[in-house]
């Protein structure tokens, strides 16, 4: 017997089809964020 592939559900957010999309995503604006605040720490320091 072989087990059922994995169902790929689609991800409930509008502009995205997959969940990797999404992950992309997030990962990309964590980036953006620590660049943003590394350049502002050296800025107003």
């Amino acid at each position: 017997m072989k087990p059922a592939p994995p169902a790929d559900d689609p991800p409930g957010v509008p502009g995205f089809r997959t969940w990797r999309g999404v992950y992309w995503f997030v990962f990309a604006c964590f980036v953006l964020v620590v660049v943003a605040l590394t350049l502002f720490s050296r800025y107003f320091a």
